[in-house]
């Protein structure tokens, strides 16, 4: 048996229905879609969400909430997290982003003090928790705020 000798099993393909090729397929004049009317119209059909011009729900909930156009998404960082990188390496945002600690579009990083260290490193970031900023000078390690 070669590819070119393949087809599919018996019945486990059915050809579409062909409409509107006359009365004799049965599915001719008006190919099923009735007479008349919006749906009986090529390019008929209702948009999503409409509901027969009934008051759309959408229309009839009240609207919630505020969005702050202003907000800044800050990704968060643990003490625990930083244990992957080299003694003495330089931890900055483009250590972070490499190592896949930090994903997406963000405005800033803050470091906070969560778990444990025990390797002596650099890290350049733009926030630290007092935690985390004790822990890495604990652990020999330099802090620069950017």
């Amino acid at each position: 048996m070669r590819l070119n000798e393949l087809s599919p099993a018996m019945g486990s393909r059915k050809s579409r229905k062909r409409l509107g090729r006359g009365v004799g397929s049965g599915r001719g004049k008006t190919a099923g879609r009735g007479t008349k009317g919006h749906n009986s119209r090529s390019g008929g059909g209702v948009r999503p969400g409409f509901e027969g011009g009934q008051m759309p729900i959408h229309r009839r909930l009240p609207k919630r909430g505020f969005t702050n156009i202003f907000r800044k998404n800050i990704a968060v960082v643990n003490i625990r997290d930083l244990s992957r990188f080299e003694k003495d390496s330089i931890v900055d945002e483009d250590a972070l982003f490499t190592s896949g600690l930090v994903k997406g579009k963000i405005d800033s990083i803050k470091l906070l003090g969560q778990g444990e260290i025990k390797t002596s490193l650099t890290v350049r970031l733009n926030s630290f928790s007092k935690n985390a900023r004790g822990k890495i000078l604990a652990a020999g390690g330099n802090i620069e705020v950017l």
